[in-house]
């Protein structure tokens, strides 16, 4: 993880492994946007956002370079989906090794996240309160993706 080519990237080299950097702030409401690409690797990875990071338990909101989306809560250890049983495909991802506009608030109980202007899910939770932000990065079976982020913005209403 550095900031390199342009941007802040991350390097998964690892099966089913997830990497996420913070700025170790605390937000309960916050609006997050983020430009972020595949520059290598497998099309079947994570690319995403996360909120209400403690330490362990964060909300996230991602896509995979193969066109599917997912918004969950990793919470006790396990990774969950919420208003969905499997990730999602959107035809509003841009595949390959195309840039997407990601867009996830958290405000209040509510969790609504955006793909390049379009709202695709938007659902109620209450188990986190607040927390930290930041960028994901993950793997499924085939290790090696690699991601960069652009024009990161964090907006507390």
């Amino acid at each position: 993880m550095d900031y390199d080519a342009g941007g802040y990237r991350l390097l998964v080299n690892a099966p089913e492994t997830n990497f996420w950097s913070t700025p170790h702030k605390n937000f309960a409401d916050v609006r997050m946007e983020v430009d972020s690409g595949k520059i290598g690797g497998p099309d079947e990875n994570r690319i995403g956002l996360i909120c209400r990071y403690s330490g362990s338990d964060y909300y996230f909101f991602m896509i995979s370079s193969d066109g599917f989306y997912g918004v969950g809560i990793f919470t006790g250890g396990k990774a969950q989906l919420l208003g969905q049983s499997e990730m999602q495909s959107d035809g509003n991802i841009k595949t390959g090794l195309a840039v997407n506009h990601l867009r996830a608030d958290c405000m209040g109980d509510t969790l609504t996240f955006y793909i390049n202007g379009s709202q695709v899910a938007s659902l109620k939770d209450t188990t986190l309160k607040s927390g930290d932000i930041g960028l994901l990065a993950g793997t499924f079976a085939q290790p090696g993706v690699d991601v960069i982020f652009d024009n990161f913005v964090v907006l507390k209403p």
